[in-house]
């Protein structure tokens, strides 16, 4: 039976893109028909974190109010193909999310109307929608974070994750994943499945991430020692 599940989102996690590259396979495949909702990680974590990081989360406004507007204008699918897209160019790339030529170029690359972009910016209503669809999500089902899925088209159960290094590479391996997921969400008696996160992810985004803070430790380093 194919699985309707909506899939939420915020361009800025690398997390949410690995895992968006296998429900994107199994959809392929037609294992699943999806729908994408948009999480704001600036709205979920602001007052809760140092102001740099929260800095950080809006990159994603533009993105996260052009999807609404491309949903409003070419439907779900455009949807999951700019998020795609502009996944590609945030953590393949490592291009910059707040950047209007990363949105615009990935409108693009999913053969989108680039002039999207503009018409989200100019609509205060779409960062309204942005708000509301992420309120939504996080008091009915109490999500945190991205990746969520919820089964039924958006109506079932919810599960965060599930999170993965790398999309698998074998089909059957990816259809499994779905099965053991699916089980999961749908069982009532599961509370929470949790370890240890024991190696980066090999995205360029992350690489270069990392490669900063690495400079800025040892800027503070050397000015400490000054």
């Amino acid at each position: 039976m194919t699985e309707k599940i909506k899939f939420y989102f915020d361009p800025i996690c690398p997390w949410c893109y690995q895992t968006s590259r296998w429900i994107k396979r199994l959809e392929e495949l037609g294992e699943v028909e999806l729908s994408w909702g948009v999480f704001s990680l600036e709205i979920q974590n602001l007052g809760k974190e140092p102001e740099e990081l929260q800095v950080a989360h809006s990159r994603s406004a533009l993105s996260l109010r052009t999807a609404i507007k491309i949903r409003d204008e070419a439907g779900e699918k455009a949807v999951g193909a700019f998020y795609s897209a502009i996944g590609a160019r945030i953590h393949d790339q490592a291009q910059n999310p707040k950047e209007r030529e990363t949105v615009v170029g990935a409108l693009t690359d999913a053969g989108l109307d680039p002039a999207l972009a503009d018409k989200a910016e100019a609509d205060d209503a779409t960062w309204d929608a942005v708000i509301a669809e992420h309120k939504q999500i996080a008091e009915r089902t109490k999500a945190f974070g991205v990746p969520t899925i919820v089964l039924d088209d958006g109506e079932g159960p919810q599960l965060f994750g599930p999170v993965v290094y790398e999309p698998p590479d074998d089909d059957d391996e990816a259809r499994a994943l779905l099965e053991h997921t699916v089980w999961l969400t749908r069982y009532e008696n599961f509370a929470e499945l949790k370890r240890e996160r024991t190696r980066p992810l090999e995205l360029e985004s992350v690489r270069q991430a990392r490669e900063r803070r690495r400079k800025r430790l040892e800027e503070e380093a050397a000015q400490q020692k000054g």
